[in-house]
């Protein structure tokens, strides 16, 4: 560790540049290094969302992560960055995006970085939103002076709050992964913490990969019953949805076929365990919000919000 550290030595008074720093693991990453007083710029498109940040100190930088040239300035000087491709819009979109982020990385001269995938990026293709993740990752080990630590991160526990306003109108919990299969689930601040600690360490060197594969696995009929316990409705139950049927509630929620489409890939990836985790689980890539945690302090909130809103 102390050699790693070494390396970093020449660029030490620089900052940390913070993408996506109003959204869940940004923001957790942008917070803990301005409690460490670090100096800590943060990105976003609107930066009056960055606000709260700069009130602790932060500088604001706006940018769209398609604007290499934008990119190039906000990594200007840093000490390291933590990298991350926004909500999925197209694929076509994901590639410009990565394209941008990796040559924004080159042309600054940036050392080290760590960036945001998920478990499943080993897969060239296949996979919905992680295919490009995959080539994410590609562009930046293409980058022979960066160090830069991949987060395979597991199917975040946020995603089922997506479900709320089906709970509540159809008193069931549906969604298109088989009931019984157990996949690793995180909480968002698990990945925000990990990836906020290993940035200030600077512990890692090379092309490396780390996977976080939460507490512990669940199938969805496990989260389903644990949801029902948390918001009072014992008989809450799951429901596997045809591939059909939540691709025309995805369309009917807003996205677009084509987006639609690409989600419905990483449902098929994950049911037929093409989208899987690689690592055996251990202390080391394991974290401690537990999925009962999460009911209590996000989904219970998050539910009983829409009710008053309702």
């Amino acid at each position: 560790m102390n050699r790693i550290k070494d390396k970093v030595a020449p660029v030490s008074e620089g900052m940390y540049v913070i993408l996506g720093a109003s959204g869940n693991t940004g923001s957790i990453i942008a917070n803990f290094l301005l409690s460490k007083g670090e100096k800590v710029r943060v990105v976003g498109r609107d930066v009056g969302r960055l606000q709260s940040f700069v009130r602790k100190g932060a500088e604001a930088f706006s940018a769209d992560v398609s604007d290499a040239a934008a990119l190039i300035k906000a990594f200007s000087g840093a000490r390291a960055a933590y990298l991350m491709l926004p909500p999925l819009h197209s694929r076509e979109e994901q590639e410009r995006q990565s394209d941008a982020i990796a040559k924004a990385v080159k042309g600054s001269g940036l050392r080290y970085a760590v960036h945001l995938s998920s478990y499943g990026a080993h897969v060239p293709q296949g996979t919905g939103p992680v295919t490009g993740l995959h080539s994410s990752e590609q562009k930046l080990n293409a980058i022979s002076d960066l160090n830069v630590l991949h987060l395979r991160a597991a199917y975040f526990m946020e995603n089922n709050l997506a479900a709320i306003d089906m709970i509540r109108g159809m008193g069931l919990f549906g969604h298109a992964l088989l009931p019984d299969l157990k996949l690793p689930m995180i909480a968002t601040r698990d990945v925000g913490d990990y990836a906020a600690q290993r940035l200030l360490d600077l512990d890692f060197s090379g092309k490396e990969t780390r996977e976080l594969l939460g507490e512990r696995d669940l199938s969805m009929t496990e989260v389903t019953a644990a949801i029902a316990r948390g918001i009072g409705k014992p008989a809450l139950r799951y429901q596997q949805f045809s591939y059909d049927q939540v691709r025309q509630a995805l369309t009917q929620s807003g996205f677009s076929p084509k987006k639609a489409g690409v989600y419905i890939e990483m449902f098929e990836a994950i049911n037929a365990g093409l989208l899987a985790a690689q690592e055996q689980r251990s202390t080391q890539n394991s974290t401690t919000t537990t999925f009962e945690r999460f009911v209590q302090d996000v989904f219970v909130a998050a539910y009983h919000t829409k009710a008053s809103s309702a």
